[in-house]
């Protein structure tokens, strides 16, 4: 195995969730590590954790497979398995499941673990609301690692609550930055940061509807029925304070030039246009992040 060196130690490396959406950062990612741009700390919430998965291990196929290909495989999940409780999105199977050897998207475990980059991925503590950011300690093996990448990325209602130690957990980006590994960077003491959205610049998320049917669907959760109505109001909030980093020249942000897909987008040529954009966008701004980081 090809030891792996940290070549950015001063930037963290966030990527944004999105559901599909992340094939445009999947575009992004290949176009980083082509470049030799190894940030030594990358984290991700929901579909930014896959990313920050195959980032880490150094993956650029892997990276387009889970976000293009990999929507045409039939156990992908769709409304059949949501009435068989496996989710929309067929959750273990897609984490738990296909990134073992000889599977759908084999992960190389050794890769990762051998890349010394701190890793962060978040996730939302149903019982009280709390974000929990799980690091490398809590990562020793295939199958911590990916039950968490599932608990970072467990859509309510749409995928069943993901259960660790006893816990239930569900989608990061119900915690107070919206979606954005932020906190946890700075945590880490990081005040640089290159961040991979998955919406266009300028977007901004309207108002959650129909909160008495949240209330009453999580009436065993409150803190998700909450998280689910506040979620807007904290994602323009990061949004703004990261461009307030952007203009200090303290944050380098990819926002998509386009973003013509929903997060359950399944066509996979679709899909692929997508992640070739990202591609493109990234090799033309690689100049300029080239710069910001200093490699």
């Amino acid at each position: 195995m090809t030891e792996i060196t940290s070549t950015v130690t001063d930037t963290a490396l966030i990527f944004e969730g999105g559901g599909m959406r992340a094939a445009y950062s999947s575009g992004v990612l290949a176009v980083l590590l082509e470049a030799g741009i190894h940030c030594d700390w990358v984290g991700g919430i929901s579909a930014g954790s896959s990313c920050t998965v195959n980032y880490v291990a150094q993956d650029a196929e892997r990276a387009e497979r889970s976000f293009v290909d990999f929507a045409a495989h039939p156990e992908f999940g769709d409304w059949r398995t949501w009435l068989a409780g496996k989710g929309v999105f067929n959750a273990e199977w897609i984490y738990e499941q296909t990134s073992l050897p000889h599977q759908v998207l084999p992960l190389d475990f050794d890769a990762f673990t051998g890349n010394p980059a701190q890793v962060r991925i978040g996730g939302f503590r149903c019982s009280d609301g709390e974000m929990v950011y799980w690091g490398r300690d809590d990562l020793a093996d295939m199958a911590a690692l990916m039950k968490r990448v599932r608990a970072s990325s467990t859509m309510p209602l749409l995928m069943p609550l993901t259960t660790i130690d006893g816990v239930d957990y569900c989608d990061g980006a119900l915690g107070p930055t919206g979606g954005f590994a932020l906190d946890a960077a700075r945590a880490d003491g990081y005040d640089r940061f290159i961040v991979v959205m998955t919406r266009e610049r300028g977007y901004r998320k309207p108002p959650a509807r129909f909160p008495v049917a949240h209330r009453a669907l999580f009436r065993r959760y409150p803190a998700v029925a909450r998280g689910i109505l506040q979620r807007p109001a904290n994602y323009n909030r990061t949004v703004d304070e990261l461009l307030e980093l952007e203009r200090a020249g303290r944050a380098y942000l990819v926002f998509p030039d386009l973003m013509p897909i929903r997060n359950s987008e399944r066509r996979v040529p679709v899909l692929r246009s997508v992640f070739q954009a990202g591609r493109a966008q990234a090799e033309r701004e690689l100049p300029a992040i080239r710069r910001f980081v200093g490699v």
